[in-house]
């Protein structure tokens, strides 16, 4: 009786189902699954055919390779975590720049460059201490700690959702990169919007005359810290440039493949110079969240396949182009409102970008797929910033003794700019490609 419904209110069925399960604390991977396999039924799919198009999808090639990359990156996480490595970047930091405005945005900053769960909660102690020069309330410390920690997730290739999406649009990962990288910029200047640096009247005091200024530490250690960053990077991108090149063009995972190779050889190196015994690494690679995220990933792109298979998107975007609805603000507010209730990034990705990526090629606007997926990466990651679900955020709050409010309060005016701008580069971004 239900496949007689217009598929956009089928497909909102399926959407509101899974983003209900996920406020419920479902596992992402089951209800991306379970939704997965409702939408097939909604449209008309028997069970063989659903369950063949699950198998496709779960063992295409793409699918193992992103669900490896995204699980390798959560063993480097916890791999830099449990050597220490984290806390000595930023002790080895730590005098090398002698302006505390800049360190309290750097410190953020530098372990936003791995995407672990509440990472914020490791750079709290560092921000707290430093906002001591500054007139800083626990609502605007809590705020600083929240939002420079999350300057670099429209782009750096690190994240999972910056992977999800190129593997879903089909896009070059290093051109993905270097498009959204200017929003990482303007991210970092909305943030001093709503700080107003006034020194404390207990500034410290000063030296004796004649008195040496405390020489400034060595860079080496603190790049030394950063190496295993650096080998996936610059590995990553140079090896998979090289397999791109030599590989056959049967094989569509070259890039990725060079990516897996930096990864791993990047844990190993953590793993030796960390001195990380066979037990600890037992440890790591049977942690129950590296196969939860490997089974994510999968279900994800499993959706994308059933919506594929079940011709929906392709239902929907006629559906969308008789009610004339520009594809603009589709392209802003869906995602952005997904963000913000699910408060999870892969899960707006995972949910809407299928979607979008059909309506754009529907539009005939195939020529500028990049920029649409710029302008609703950037809005859903606007719409994860403002979530209440959001869980750095929560533990950020906590550390400095705010409330949820305060904070998402200062929050909303960089996001206002972030998302104007966006739009502004789209257009930008739309002219010159």
């Amino acid at each position: 009786m239900l496949d007689h419904l217009p598929a956009l209110v089928r497909v909102l069925l399926v959407f509101c189902g899974m983003v209900l399960a996920i406020r419920k604390s479902v596992p992402l991977g089951h209800a991306f699954l379970a939704g997965s396999i409702l939408l097939g039924f909604l449209f008309g799919l028997g069970p063989l055919e659903v369950a063949a198009s699950v198998f496709r999808s779960f063992t295409h090639a793409k699918t193992l390779c992103l669900a490896a990359v995204v699980s390798l990156i959560l063993i480097l996480s916890h791999s830099l975590e449990a050597v220490g490595q984290m806390q000595r970047l930023l002790a080895n930091f730590q005098g090398l720049v002698r302006t505390p405005r800049v360190n309290l945005v750097v410190f953020p900053s530098l372990i936003g460059l791995l995407p672990m769960p509440g990472g914020a909660i490791f750079s709290a102690p560092m921000v707290k201490t430093l906002g001591g020069n500054f007139r800083f309330s626990g609502d605007q410390l809590s705020y600083i700690n929240y939002w420079f920690r999350h300057i670099w997730e429209y782009w750096w290739p690190l994240y999972p959702g910056v992977l999800l999406t190129t593997t879903l649009a089909a896009l070059d990962l290093w051109v993905f990169v270097s498009a959204l990288f200017p929003m990482t910029v303007v991210a970092l200047a909305a943030g001093y919007l709503p700080l107003s640096f006034a020194r404390s009247s207990e500034s410290p005091a000063k030296p004796d005359e004649g008195a040496h200024e405390p020489k400034r530490p060595s860079l080496w250690p603190f790049l030394r810290e950063l190496t295993p960053i650096a080998m996936v990077i610059v590995g990553g991108l140079g090896l998979g440039f090289v397999l791109s090149l030599t590989l056959p063009p049967s094989v569509p995972v070259a890039k990725e493949l060079g990516l897996i190779a930096a990864l791993g050889s990047s844990i190993l190196w953590v793993w030796h110079t960390g001195g990380l015994e066979a037990a600890q690494r037992w440890r790591l690679l049977k942690r129950r969240p590296l196969w939860d995220m490997f089974y994510m990933v999968g279900a994800i792109l499993v959706f994308k396949g059933l919506l594929d298979d079940a011709h929906a998107v392709e239902a929907i975007s006629a559906e969308l182009l008789a009610m004339k609805i520009p594809l603009l603000p589709i392209t802003v507010i869906l995602p952005f409102f997904v963000g913000m209730v699910v408060g999870i990034t892969i899960a707006f990705v995972g949910t809407t970008f299928p979607i979008l990526i059909s309506l754009v090629h529907s539009f005939g606007e195939s020529q500028a797929l990049l920029s649409y997926m710029m302008l609703a990466l950037v809005n859903g990651f606007l719409g994860v910033l403002l979530s209440p679900l959001h869980l750095c955020l929560l533990l950020s709050n906590e550390y400095f003794g705010t409330s949820l409010m305060k904070v998402l309060r200062l929050t909303a005016r960089p996001c206002a700019v972030l998302m104007g701008c966006s739009i502004v580069y789209f257009f930008l971004l739309r002219h010159l490609l």
